[in-house]
């Protein structure tokens, strides 16, 4: 029953994860750029037919992602063994709650901070972004598995991406839409948030999308540095994120 489980949640959390990440990039590297082009009449005509239609299967793959992907945690990790170290001292049921609070805290933590006035200097949002989850994973290397710290790492990207397609980006795009149908201009704040909140999820998506598959490269971490391998994952999905944002706007995108 358990390999059965595992195997239609593994499917279902690569489909729903597929619909839900096509459409961010969609939003982000294509829709962003042609919005650009419309004139009042154009957006008027299409927003509201396109973005309802869009924003349907961006919330609902991000749901049955995160769904499938918890169901999984537990499956896997939590009643598969593969949480901690033979050696270690700390009980499964207390592993599985630190995992499990992880992932409120750390939507609660990253929402807060972007929130705050240190949010508005994105240079320095990031910088302490990446110390805190820096300083998690190094604590998470102290009491899980490395399997398990690569996973849990994602989970926690995963979470905050869930967190602001549903309490962030959504209800601003519905702000949005209301607003160019009734023929009036979205609040620059609303805009604001909603593409900060995408681009954000853009950005973790890439080291996300290793951390989901990092059971495959023991190398990285079963490591001693397995940690510091991680953050440098991280990092790296982060400006390979910068570079496809800068090939999006290129003009050869429009070439035929």
């Amino acid at each position: 029953m358990s390999e059965w489980l595992n195997i239609l949640f593994r499917w279902i959390h690569v489909i729903a994860g597929v619909v839900w990440i096509g459409h961010l990039y969609f939003f982000n590297f294509v829709n962003a750029h042609l919005a650009k082009t419309y004139d009042a009449d154009t957006r008027k005509k299409v927003v509201p037919e396109l973005m309802p239609r869009a924003l349907y299967f961006f919330r609902w793959g991000a749901v049955w992602t995160w769904i499938s992907g918890v169901l999984l945690l537990g499956l896997v990790y939590y009643m598969g063994g593969a949480l901690l170290e033979a050696d270690s001292g700390m009980s499964v049921g207390m592993g599985m709650a630190i995992g499990l609070w992880l992932l409120v805290v750390g939507f609660a933590v990253y929402d807060i901070l972007w929130k705050s006035p240190l949010g508005k200097n994105p240079l320095a949002g990031t910088v302490v972004s990446l110390v805190i989850l820096a300083a998690v994973t190094w604590w998470m290397s102290t009491i899980f598995s490395g399997r398990a710290v690569y996973i849990h790492l994602g989970a926690m990207l995963g979470t905050i991406m869930a967190g602001n397609v549903w309490m962030r980006i959504w209800p601003a795009q519905r702000k949005i839409i209301a607003a160019i149908k009734g023929g009036t201009a979205p609040d620059p704040a609303v805009v604001a948030l909603a593409g900060l909140r995408s681009r954000h999820n853009t950005f973790m998506s890439v080291p996300l999308l290793f951390f989901m598959v990092s059971n495959h490269y023991p190398t990285m971490y079963g490591s001693a540095y397995g940690w510091l391998c991680a953050m440098g994952t991280v990092v790296a999905g982060f400006l390979a994120a910068m570079w496809l944002y800068k090939q999006s706007g290129a003009p050869s995108t429009t070439k035929f």
